[in-house]
């Protein structure tokens, strides 16, 4: 993408309803108006809040919330220039359940207040599979943590990944917490139980990893509290 296309792509999510751009000093600092609040002060009723984390062009969460308009959901990336293809396809879809929010992963401990969020889903997160990049994997022991903390006490993750390396290295985070997957399965669309939300939608790069005959696996768990 050009320099010129980020700009005004940057120019126009400052004028989007639906994109939300905090400060980082601001949110550090507890200054972030919408934490703790983002079911009064932003969705404006009570249904439940899904985060999809590195939602890239929110192709995901666009489809999350028009698969279920009883729920609000909020599509995380640092890249607002990816999301803002999401944040329009939304206002001219009219879809009033879902925003975008432009901020770092590990800075969700400042943006959400504890047991505010019911569901978390990663899809297709890079895998770092380089050891040096390991603090980069979305669902290291430290990003845990912090989903921990904002999720409430049933809350779900999702992990939708084409990648073995990064669905097996969870299932050993899984294994040291205790902790048993509520789904693990390595050919998802194979499973017959499989959750509506994971075989309905597919997004642009997964179309072409079935096409090219890979595997999409799907492991989703719960926190034991």
């Amino acid at each position: 993408m050009g320099s010129k296309n980020k700009l005004k792509r940057f120019i126009e999510n400052e004028s989007f309803s639906n994109v939300i751009q905090p400060n980082r000093n601001d949110l550090i600092s507890n200054l972030f108006k919408f934490k703790d609040k983002w079911n009064s002060s932003y969705f404006k009723n009570n249904n439940p809040i899904i985060l999809e984390l590195g939602c890239g062009k929110g192709e995901y969460t666009i489809n999350l919330a028009k698969l279920n308009p009883e729920k609000n959901y909020i599509g995380i990336d640092i890249k607002g220039a990816r999301f803002w293809r999401g944040a329009k396809t939304a206002i001219n879809q009219k879809l009033e359940n879902v925003v975008f929010l432009r901020t770092q992963i590990e800075l969700l401990e400042y943006v959400f207040g504890n047991d505010e969020i019911h569901e978390i889903w990663l899809t297709f997160p890079d895998p770092q599979i380089k050891f040096q990049r390991r603090k980069h994997r979305l669902v290291n022991p430290f990003f845990l943590k912090i989903y921990k903390k904002i999720l409430i006490k049933k809350g779900i993750i999702h992990l939708k990944t084409d990648s073995e390396f990064l669905h097996g290295y969870t299932l050993g985070l899984l294994e040291n917490l205790n902790i048993k997957p509520i789904i693990s399965n390595h050919d998802i669309y194979k499973n017959n139980n499989a959750p509506r939300e994971v075989i309905e939608i597919k997004t642009h790069y997964e179309k072409l990893f079935l096409d090219e005959g890979k595997n999409i696996s799907y492991l989703s768990f719960k926190f034991n509290f």
